[in-house]
């Protein structure tokens, strides 16, 4: 087997994974908030569909393919599939709002919560396994099966709880602490992963592919700026309290209307 590096740049790549699946957790769970106070279902669905975006998009996939930055195989450049990368990034948000999509209009009854724990981790962990196999390069790939089956585990218990928290936490603080939890989760369903490689063959220039930083930095970039333009829009909408203050004040708005109407 060759000699492969997870910390090709040290702890900077793993770092910054993090602090991208803390960003995008924590975009995700203030938009998923806002979902919960939403009265009509299609202001619920845009939110939740943001929350996916926010979630799947930079919580999970630009967490792992900033930390495949750092990942390299001595004497054995790696590029990347185009189409199954963007693939991958498009499978994580589907995945992602299938479960959100789930808790937000059926409640978190554990029949809920474990159907969509199961499709959303499930779909996670296919995410990482295809973002892997999205590699090219002149080894050839293969895998410890227990250790992804732990990966996949990992995933599925990382889903579920990160679903009951779409539906739970409330307020900045247990907002903020609830994303670095998952950041971890994300981060520790990655390298787990990353630990069931092995690569084997000869050292040279892979058939195929584009080089990563070609291929990775403009996606990575693009859906940062996403993500941007996402932290923008929660944080100028009225926050969950505001807007279940808002609506009981006009119901009680309303209800004087009609007692006036009545006399």
């Amino acid at each position: 087997m060759l000699e492969m590096n997870h910390l090709t740049y040290g702890i900077i790549t793993p770092i910054l994974a993090y602090l991208a699946s803390c960003v995008g957790a924590a975009t995700g769970l203030s938009a998923t908030s806002r979902a919960r106070a939403s009265k009509d279902a299609r202001t619920r669905s845009i939110w939740l569909l943001i929350g996916a975006v926010a979630i799947g998009g930079t919580g999970v996939w630009v967490m792992h393919f900033i930390a495949m930055l750092g990942f390299t195989v001595t004497g054995m450049p790696i590029y990347y599939d185009v189409p199954m990368t963007v693939l991958s990034a498009l499978v994580a948000v589907a995945v992602v709002a299938i479960g959100l999509f789930l808790v937000g209009f059926a409640g978190d009854r554990a029949w809920v919560l474990l159907i969509g724990g199961l499709v959303a981790g499930f779909g996670v962990a296919a995410m990482h396994y295809m973002g892997m196999a999205a590699m090219r390069m002149s080894g050839h790939m293969t895998y410890t099966t227990w250790i992804v089956g732990v990966s996949v585990v990992i995933a599925i218990v990382a889903a579920t709880a990160a679903l009951w928290l779409c539906v739970h936490v409330k307020g900045w603080k247990a907002t903020t602490g609830a994303a670095m939890i998952m950041g971890v989760a994300v981060s520790g369903m990655h390298y787990t992963g990353m630990a069931a490689l092995n690569i084997e063959g000869t050292p040279g220039v892979p058939p195929g592919g584009t080089n990563p930083i070609d291929l990775l930095g403009p996606l990575i970039f693009g859906i940062a700026a996403l993500t941007v333009a996402l932290i923008f829009i929660v944080m100028m909408w009225p926050t969950e309290e505001e807007m279940r203050s808002r609506d009981a004040f006009e119901r009680r708005l309303k209800r004087r209307q009609q007692a006036k109407a009545g006399v």
